[in-house]
């Protein structure tokens, strides 16, 4: 059987964490911009800590990251080099509208991802496009307090409204919010929120995850309207999640974990809130703030496609007692029966076909896995070039899964596109050694180096990878 034909390969990053040039042609400060490297940048993400603009005692990394405001095209001839049938990326809100509630988007910006989505095309590779990954304007939260704010659904509408129209017959592909269940987990990054002292924070995040539903909806409905070839994905952190043992208790809890991600996925692909969510925010005394022609909106405007993020399985005990660790900013126990990465990721490439069997039995609607990948410390040679066969190990074994699922399960697979196919700033770190791309990128965590570009070993794996469509999968050059 194999992948079908049309099978989108290629790789993925975010404006925030590569673009860089956080004040060039007229862009606007983002909340990714303030969030520093070191102890102070997990306290910010959760929206413990406020950081509404620069200080002294702190490097940001994403002011510059590895500068492909001016080096796209220089990367994208590389992605091209390795055969890349689509690319995703993201629109950096700022640089579009720089407060984020002005009437009229800044020229410039525009200007910018217009020429860089030509540049895909030029190449024959389709941008696949988040319309918001993790940015938000500073001037939104300062003034309006983020998501939480139900006029940030206008602001997104008239974002959506305009880069969808001067976009149109480029870019055909589209994600409304990334992973938009770490709303949950790294709140300040995912909508702009921060906390007050004694504020029910769970009320405020689910109220600001409602007002970004209906604006994804409101998005879809735009694209759909404006060039019916649009196809337009929801995205979500995957993993699933495992009990602990067999205890019955683990195992229910193992799927309450589970919901508390699906709840999103379930409103944006079925167009209604779940019975089993109403019912928990219910007993958590939250209140969702629907108003009139939210409920039509979100029932007639579901997604067209689940696309997802896979880095690791996880791990559900009911048991207090048992000791729980850090992944992607999910708290979850060590699984014993896995390896884990340089930063403590459970290493589960079987985990991604029971994942992807567990997404496609719940919405019957084609996938698309969007970022897949490890973070290591990579030691490159006098001249840049990385022995990375560790990657190539990982990403053989997840592709090789994902292929399972597709050939022996039916999963309906779109393509797969694995995270920072070039070395760029991690979100949950800040660091820049924790490198996941085909491309070395000369930075280091505080921001030293040339920026200079170079081939890892798995680069030109992987173009083997694209041009058998999945079929070599060996560790041979």
């Amino acid at each position: 059987m194999g992948l079908r034909e049309d099978f989108l390969w290629g790789g993925a990053t975010a404006a925030n964490q590569c673009e860089g040039g956080y004040d060039a042609g007229g862009r606007g400060l983002a909340n990714v911009d303030v969030i520093p490297v070191g102890e102070d940048r997990r306290p910010i993400l959760t929206g413990k800590k406020k950081m509404f603009d620069f200080d002294d005692e702190h490097f940001y990394p994403a002011k510059e990251a590895i500068d492909m405001y001016h080096r796209y095209k220089e990367d994208i001839a590389l992605f091209a080099e390795m055969g890349f049938k689509v690319y995703r990326l993201s629109i950096g809100w700022s640089r579009i509208f720089p407060n984020g509630d002005e009437q009229e988007p800044n020229e410039e910006g525009l200007q910018f991802y217009e020429d860089l989505f030509k540049e895909c095309k030029k190449y024959g590779i389709e941008p696949l496009v988040t319309i918001t990954h993790f940015d938000c304007p500073m001037h939104l939260i300062k003034e309006y307090g983020g998501w939480r704010n139900r006029k940030m659904i206008g602001f997104y509408e008239n974002l959506c409204n305009v880069i969808f129209r001067r976009y149109k017959g480029l870019v055909k592909y589209w994600l409304t919010f990334n992973e938009i269940n770490m709303i949950l987990h790294a709140p300040f990054m995912g909508a702009g929120l921060y906390f007050e002292e004694g504020e029910n924070e769970e009320q405020v995040k689910y109220q600001a995850a409602h007002h970004e539903l209906v604006a994804s909806a409101i998005a879809t409905k735009i694209a759909h309207e404006v060039d019916p070839e649009n196809h337009v994905g929801c995205m979500l952190a995957a993993g699933q999640y495992y009990p602990y043992t067999p205890n019955p208790e683990d195992v229910l809890l193992a799927l309450e974990k589970d919901r508390e991600s699906y709840f999103f996925i379930d409103v944006q692909s079925r167009g209604e809130y779940p019975a089993y969510a109403l019912k928990e925010l219910e007993r958590k005394g939250i209140e969702i703030p629907m108003e009139d022609g939210d409920a039509e909106v979100l029932k007639e405007h579901t997604v067209d496609f689940i696309s997802f993020s896979y880095y690791s399985s996880r791990v559900a005990s009911a048991d207090p007692d048992v000791k729980k660790t850090a992944g992607n900013l999910f708290a979850t126990v060590k699984n014993p029966y896995l390896q884990t990465s340089e930063w403590g990721w459970q290493i589960d490439p079987l985990g991604l076909r029971t994942t992807m069997n567990t997404i496609y039995d719940r919405y019957q609607k084609p996938l698309f896995i969007v970022e897949n990948g490890l973070g290591a410390v990579d030691v490159p040679d006098e001249n840049g070039y990385v022995e990375d066969d560790y990657r190539i190990d990982y990403l053989a074994q997840h592709i090789q899964a994902m292929k399972d699922a597709v050939e022996l399960d039916g999963v309906d697979l779109m393509g797969y596109t694995s995270w920072g196919c070039i070395d760029l700033v991690s979100a949950g770190t800040g660091e820049m050694k924790k490198r996941y791309g085909f491309i070395y990128v000369d930075r280091d965590n505080e921001g030293n180096g040339t920026l200079k570009r170079s081939k890892k070993k798995s680069f030109h794996w992987y173009k083997k990878v694209i041009e058998t469509n999945g079929e070599d999968l060996s560790n041979e050059i």
